[in-house]
This record gives structure tokens, C-alpha cells and sequence, in this order.
């Protein structure tokens, strides 16, 4: 690591996050660089390696924020309500994905690879960001439906959470994907991202009240 002040690391470690990112709006995972990385910050590639060792990392990292921005918004929804009908919450919950594109766009992605090459501390730190995520989600749960057992709550994180890995295939579909399935002859509905959610969220709570 470079010397300099923690600020500076941390200014420079999103400087190279928001540069995935942006290349993450249009390219895939497999095709983007870290020299292509480094032609979106201020820095060299050389430079990038004082911060993380592989492209990877940096995904892992972007995955991180993602999951901590998520976490804020569920944070939000436990402190501004004091009692949710599980209809009401299931919009609230669903409206707070529809600004997490990104999040949605990792979840589909094989983990494997970018977890297996990334550093045990920097994995550490995503598994924090991931379980915060699903106690934020557990406290609303407890708050607002406090019918629900361990159990209960249990048996909607495990599908809930699973649930999130295949939104984005489903509701995020390319011209190329769509003209596919007409000409195969697929009957195929396409729902938005809060329809599809909602509705999953309804059902793992229709007993909740």
C-alpha cells in the first residue's frame, strides 16, 4: 500500500471503483481490463496494483458498495415506518431494488471467479457488506410482522435472497434476446423489475399478517 493519508487510499480506491463501473454500464464482466480500467482514472495500471491485485478485487469491491447502498435504503424503510402492511412493504422493498442495476447485474454473475481471486481480508469485508444486508431485511421483518418465527424469517431469506441472483436475466432483456425468443416460438412475458419482486415478496408473506 502507498504511503499517504487513509483518505487519499480511500479516494483513489473509488476513483478505480467508479471507473469499473462505468465500463460495467456497457461491457461485460469477461472483456473489461485492468488497463482499461486504468485509462478511466487519473493513474497508471502500474498504480492500480497498489490498491488491488486484480480485476477482480475491484469487481468484489464495486459488489461491496453495491450491497452497502442496498443496506441504506432497507435501513431507511425500518426508520421511517413504524407499522407496514406486507403489501406496503413489499412495494417498499421492491422500489428499493429498481435503483440497484448494478447489484442485480453482479448477482448473475458466477462468484466463483471473483471471489476465488480476490484476497481473503477484501472477502472478508464483502461477506460483512452481504450480511448487513440480510439483518437489515431480518429487522423490518421483525418490526413489522412480528407474527413471523426465527423460522418463518429463515424460510424468507433463504428464498428471498436466492430469489435476487436471477432478477436481472429476467427483467433486463436485450433486443437480440427478445427477437430470439419470438422466432423460437417461446411465450414470454416480460415483467418489470419492482412487478416481479413485489410479487415474490407478497407471496414469501402472505401468512405474515
Amino acid at each position: 500500500m502507498p504511503k499517504g493519508s487513509e483518505q487519499l487510499t480511500n479516494a483513489r480506491k473509488e476513483e478505480i471503483i467508479n471507473a469499473c463501473a462505468k465500463l460495467y454500464t456497457t461491457m461485460n464482466f469477461k472483456d473489461i481490463t485492468l488497463k482499461q480500467i486504468s485509462l478511466e482514472t487519473t493513474f497508471t495500471r502500474t498504480s492500480i496494483y497498489n490498491y488491488f491485485q486484480t480485476k477482480e478485487e475491484i469487481f468484489l469491491a464495486l459488489f461491496q458498495r453495491e450491497y452497502d447502498l442496498w443496506t441504506t435504503d432497507i435501513r431507511q424503510i425500518f426508520e421511517k415506518y413504524e407499522v407496514m402492511t406486507v403489501d406496503e412493504f413489499a412495494s417498499a422493498l421492491a422500489h428499493t431494488l429498481e435503483k440497484r442495476e448494478c447489484l442485480l447485474k453482479l448477482l448473475s454473475m458466477n462468484h466463483y471467479d471473483m471471489e476465488s481471486r480476490s484476497r481473503l481480508d477484501n472477502l472478508v469485508e464483502f461477506k460483512k457488506s452481504y450480511g448487513n444486508s440480510m439483518a437489515a431485511v431480518t429487522h423490518c421483518l421483525e418490526k413489522f410482522f412480528p407474527k413471523m418465527t426465527i423460522h418463518d424469517i429463515q424460510d424468507f431469506l433463504y428464498v428471498f435472497f436466492p430469489f435476487l441472483f436471477g432478477i436481472y436475466p429476467y427483467t433486463y432483456v436485450t433486443e437480440k434476446q427478445t427477437e430470439a425468443m419470438e422466432e423460437a416460438h417461446t411465450e414470454y412475458v416480460l415483467l418489470s423489475l419492482y412487478e416481479i419482486t413485489y410479487s415474490c415478496i407478497k407471496k414469501l408473506l402472505a401468512d405474515a399478517e
